[in-house]
């Protein structure tokens, strides 16, 4: 992306207005989406969000396999799957403004609710399933303005103001099978296909024109982007031990990401009283998707489940075409990610007839990794905590209404010093909910009733 401003630098990062907004439109609202596909989305169905993100190493008759598609093998024969979660979002950005060497503290926030995925999954054969799943991948928010009265703009013109902002998402589609071959071991391959729409807009104009000069231009553009590509994923999990009491499986998934190569149109309008110039240009833009490895291991019980998890996502391969250099000395670079993540599961009774609160599974999880982009060669470090609920419909059966919580931070609120002026880095607090749908499990299809 081009960024065609003078001092976007100084707005790159910038929070301005301090009300809280809602707009279920917008899944993100972070400066951090202006580069890139925007802010990545955390896979997986409500319970295992609520487990930090775990899932690679899930395996379930009860539950899609959003994560790794060698667990559509685990699907009974005669059964259907179908899962659908909602995910509220509420997000708060805080930002050091500089006046000299003080600063004051600014602050603006978004809420936002939308589908977070659909799921369905269900067997072709014994040990060979399939897997239908929607949901998002990445998401791009912000609002940024800039009002100048540097020297140099002051003294030629008066004051200048600029606007960025930017929406759009792109989502994925992900149709696999998982084919378990041999007992304990299974294999998998899915194709994904990523749609979307992101938007740039920008535009600049003069404030106080105390020259008097109509010659002075306003400038207005908008950048599309439009992405419809495939992509692919293969994967495989293990069961160590597999028995009526416990079960221990290893899984792994590769990610083959790549050049989404969307198609770019770039639109400009330059105004002054003398005449109005615009520009169209089509093109081919360099975004991308990283190559990720995934590897993971779960244990399971009747009451209690563990899982620890690891992922890398290469970003900075690619001859170093993951890089934006943008004014004022700010630069943009992508960096590989390194993401952990553990979870837990504890139900007290699956089986009290009893006591409804022993059937409720209790769910806890942790994340750290680390932001995709270096500013000026700065980490942006993230970490979520989350928590949540399975209650299940009926005894004896295994549908239920999920509910995960999750607090996140991304950033620090600290300075680039070697910024000129000084620049505060974004720091953003969110917390979300989620509401999820796990149905049929219990449930026998395809079968065709008897009647004496």
């Amino acid at each position: 992306m081009h960024v065609v401003a003078v001092v976007v630098a100084l707005t790159v990062l910038g929070v301005r207005e301090v009300s809280a907004q809602s707009d279920a439109a917008l899944t993100a609202y972070s400066p951090y989406t202006m580069f890139g596909v925007g802010e990545l989305q955390t896979i997986g169905t409500t319970q295992m969000r609520s487990m930090g993100g775990v899932g690679v190493a899930w395996r379930s008759t009860q539950m899609p396999s959003l994560m790794n598609p060698a667990g559509y093998s685990a699907t009974l024969q005669k059964s259907f799957l179908f899962d659908v979660g909602i995910e509220g979002n509420f997000l708060r950005n805080a930002q050091r403004q500089y006046a000299g060497d003080s600063y004051t503290v600014a602050k603006n926030g978004k809420n936002s609710v939308n589908i977070h995925e659909i799921a369905i999954q269900f067997p072709l054969a014994k040990r060979l399933g399939m897997g239908l799943s929607l949901m998002p991948y990445s998401s791009v928010g912000y609002k940024m303005s800039f009002l100048d009265q540097s020297s140099d703009i002051a003294g030629n013109i008066g004051s200048a103001s600029y606007t960025y902002s930017g929406n759009g998402d792109i989502t994925e589609v992900k149709l696999g099978v998982g084919w378990e071959p041999f007992k304990n071991f299974s294999f998998g391959a899915a194709a994904k296909y990523y749609w979307g729409r992101i938007l740039h807009n920008y535009s600049s104009a003069v404030e106080n024109n105390i020259v008097g000069n109509g010659s002075y231009l306003s400038i207005v553009g908008e950048n599309e982007y439009y992405v419809s590509t495939f992509k692919f994923q293969v994967g495989v999990q293990w069961n160590a031990i597999a028995n009526d009491k416990r079960m221990l499986t290893f899984g792994a998934t590769y990610d083959y990401g790549g050049g989404l190569r969307p198609k770019v149109t770039k639109n400009i309008v330059l105004n002054n009283v003398y005449e109005t110039s615009v520009s169209r240009e089509e093109g081919v833009s360099q975004m991308q998707l990283p190559h990720s490895v995934t590897a993971g291991v779960m244990y399971q019980d009747p009451k209690f489940m563990a899982a620890l998890e690891y992922e890398f996502q290469s970003w900075s391969g690619n001859d170093g075409r993951f890089e934006e250099g943008v004014n004022n000395n700010m630069r943009v670079r992508y960096v590989d990610t390194h993401t952990a993540k553990v979870g837990f599961s504890y139900t007290p009774s699956r089986f009290d007839v009893r006591n409804y609160f022993n059937r409720i599974s209790y769910r806890v999880g942790f994340r750290y990794s680390n932001y995709y982009q270096l500013y000026n060669e700065h980490t942006i470090p993230q970490y979520a905590v989350t928590a949540g609920f399975s209650f299940p419909l009926k005894f004896m059966g295994t549908s239920s209404i999920d509910v995960s919580l999750e607090y996140g931070l991304r950033g620090e609120l600290k300075t680039l010093m070697n910024a000129s002026p000084k620049i505060g880095m974004i720091r953003q607090d969110y917390f979300k909910v989620g509401l999820g749908f796990s149905l049929f499990g219990e449930d026998y299809w395809f079968v065709r009733p008897k009647y004496d």
